[in-house]
């Protein structure tokens, strides 16, 4: 038989000659630096894996948003938010946006930082200096704080959850101006000052109330995440109303917890 390799088929002919080496030392293809931080977008997770360090992937992204535009860094924050469901790395996006381009960062932020975890995440990747600046700025200020009035009191004492940084202290980092009575309750509560605890939005006020011992039955457990709660003497009856309670991603997560 011919050899193959100098006697190739049209077919052959049309592929093009690889042009790099992979971690394997296999041939490959060079991926153009739009290609490559679309691929870290979508599949990048900013912690060690087999081939690279979180060290290494965080480098690579930082250098491929040095080089590329703005527009496209935005697209792809907003694509692998909505259609990966990714976390760490559109937030590290939108914080290279407060240095390249605000403007995009207005327009992007709202789909990109879209739940409390993910508030979390920009603000720390922000005061962690990686993108150049360890203070929030003006901009991203009046993005957070719009953030924040963008969600109802009840919805914002059910995300003050997690630490470093947690809800409390972005809310002494922005210094919003409550726009109403049950705001200005909540933020006091946040932050240690005199608040009107009837103003509080219902959900905290039950908190409280169970926190305290007031409730008339310790089994009727307030709707709040189950994390304000284990700092409290919960028995079986307390922890089958959690369970009940739990969404999917919650019940997945804590098996062993609820087993125990």
């Amino acid at each position: 038989m011919a050899n193959k390799t100098l006697f190739k088929s049209l077919i052959g002919k049309l592929i093009p000659a690889t042009d790099a080496i992979n971690e394997e030392r296999a041939p490959a293809y060079t991926l153009s630096p739009k290609h490559q931080l679309a691929q870290y977008a979508a599949t990048g997770c900013l912690n060690t894996t087999f081939y690279a360090t979180a060290d290494e992937q965080l480098a690579k992204v930082l250098e491929l948003c040095a080089d590329l535009d703005a527009e496209f860094i935005a697209k792809t924050a907003v694509f692998c938010r909505e259609r990966g469901f990714m976390k760490d790395i559109p937030a590290l996006l939108c914080a290279v946006l407060s240095v390249k381009d605000r403007e995009l960062l207005s327009v992007i932020f709202p789909r990109v930082i879209d739940n409390a975890k993910m508030l979390r995440n920009f603000v720390q990747i922000m005061r962690s200096g990686v993108v150049g600046r360890k203070s929030l700025g003006t901009a991203p200020k009046r993005l957070v704080r719009e953030w924040l009035d963008a969600r109802d009191p009840a919805t914002l004492f059910k995300a003050n959850v997690g630490q470093d940084p947690s809800l409390t202290d972005i809310v002494k980092m922005v210094h919003p101006k409550p726009k109403d009575e049950a705001r200005e309750a909540l933020f006091g509560y946040f932050i240690g000052r005199e608040y009107a605890f009837d103003a509080l939005p219902e959900v905290a006020r039950a908190f409280e109330a169970y926190k305290n011992g007031e409730a008339a039955d310790r089994g009727d457990v307030p709707d709040v995440p189950f994390q304000m709660l284990t700092a409290l003497e919960l028995g079986t009856a307390e922890w089958t109303a959690i369970a009940r309670r739990a969404p999917w991603q919650m019940t997945r997560m804590n098996l062993n917890t609820f087993a125990r």
